[in-house]
């Protein structure tokens, strides 16, 4: 018996193979889950492309989750309710990352927290209907209670989102929905590549992780993941679980 046997999980953010949401998608379905996938526009071929190689191809709908429409229209296209989400998307124009810090015009700003924070809010309360009892709603992000190098709006909009997530935690708890996150290290994602100077952060977690720190595994993330998913965590939410081999407890 897999840890998800006879759960429905909804998983943003499919993209590519080496990506955290690809390995969560995947390690869901060999604990027993039937998987859902989003994706919307022209990178709705990329998906349903990538979905073919998970171990089972799952369905795959459209949600674009700054389209009111769409949101509205989840509970109808999941067909069913749902054990719980994975919520693997974010994005932050070219001038707002790359230390341009200073110069980011306010509507790249507000872009890259619509997308990457209060998704997580709009896809939740959309998905509200059809979450049952228990369900657990699980976030990425690049632990945001410091500043890192290069990541600047984008290290912003994740401070939102995680703050989004304890927000939405205390809201969502007495409908019996856990939300917690996966705060990963750095990981050569397509995500992470498209950040000007990415790899300044890659070249520190080899020297000062403890448990070291494999950038091409997503498996260690994609497994949290799904144990976050799981019953096994029935009184944790608001919670950030690093994932990042200790690097998080080390000061140098």
């Amino acid at each position: 018996m897999g840890i998800l046997d006879g759960k429905r999980i909804l998983v943003t953010g499919v993209l590519t193979e080496a990506s955290i949401a690809f390995a969560a998608a995947r390690i869901a379905q060999e604990q027993g889950a039937e998987v859902i996938l989003s994706s919307f526009g022209r990178q709705m071929k990329i998906t349903q492309v990538i979905a073919e190689r998970l171990p089972e191809t799952p369905k795959v709908i459209e949600l674009d989750a700054t389209n009111d429409d769409d949101l509205a229209a989840l509970p109808e296209r999941l067909e069913g309710n749902i054990d719980g989400i994975v919520h693997a998307i974010a994005f932050a124009p070219k001038d707002a990352l790359g230390g341009v810090f200073l110069d980011t015009p306010w509507d790249s700003v507000s872009a890259a927290i619509h997308v990457s924070a209060f998704s997580l809010k709009a896809i939740t309360v959309a998905a509200k209907p059809v979450l049952n009892k228990g369900a657990g709603v699980v976030g990425l992000t690049f632990d945001a209670t410091i500043s890192w190098p290069v990541y600047d709006w984008m290290g912003v909009a994740k401070a939102a989102f995680e703050s989004t997530a304890r927000y939405l935690a205390k809201y969502v708890g007495e409908d019996g929905v856990r939300v917690n996150l996966v705060s990963a290290g750095p990981l050569k994602t397509t995500a992470a590549t498209s950040i000007p100077g990415f790899g300044t952060l890659e070249d520190m977690w080899g020297d000062r992780a403890p448990l070291g720190w494999d950038q091409k595994d997503t498996t260690p993330a994609g497994k949290a993941i799904v144990a976050l998913l799981s019953d096994w965590f029935p009184a944790t939410t608001g919670e950030m679980v690093h994932v990042d081999g200790g690097f998080h407890s080390t000061g140098a």
